[in-house]
């Protein structure tokens, strides 16, 4: 296993565990190009599954395949619908005006521009297999 940096948070959690997101995709090269140029991410591991390094979160990214030994019966697809939610990243920051501007910059395609719901600010963008991601700021 290569690795383009170091991980060792990754391999050997500080605190012994830590939650990352899984996301099974159609195209690894399209997704990987997609988190580094929007999100900012940093590949920390290249080949299947790939995994990205963001902030303090990891994204890991496989492709579409069928059952492994230890799930015998699940095929892992990507979402066929874009429109049906099942999972969603969800980025939380400190201003969503300035991210939401910077990431639109580097090619995000957000469904909203960020609206006030009350007790946060919130819009929505896709990444190219269509999985939503939640950018919110508290109020």
């Amino acid at each position: 296993m290569a690795l383009a940096n170091p991980a060792p948070d990754y391999f050997e959690p500080e605190d012994g565990m830590f939650l990352a997101t899984l996301l099974i995709v159609r195209d690894l090269a399209r997704s990987r190009e997609y988190y580094e140029r929007v999100f900012g991410a940093t590949c920390v591991h290249e080949s299947s599954p790939l995994i990205m390094k963001f902030f303090n979160s990891y994204i890991i990214i496989n492709v579409e395949g069928g059952p492994t030994d230890d799930k015998p019966t699940v095929q892992a697809k990507a979402p066929a619908d874009s429109n049906t939610l099942s999972c969603a990243m969800n980025v939380r920051v400190r201003d969503i005006r300035k991210l939401y501007e910077e990431w639109k910059s580097r090619g995000a395609d957000f469904l909203t521009e960020p609206k006030d719901h009350g007790t946060e600010i919130r819009c929505y963008l896709r990444d190219p297999d269509g999985y939503l991601v939640e950018v919110g700021q508290g109020l």
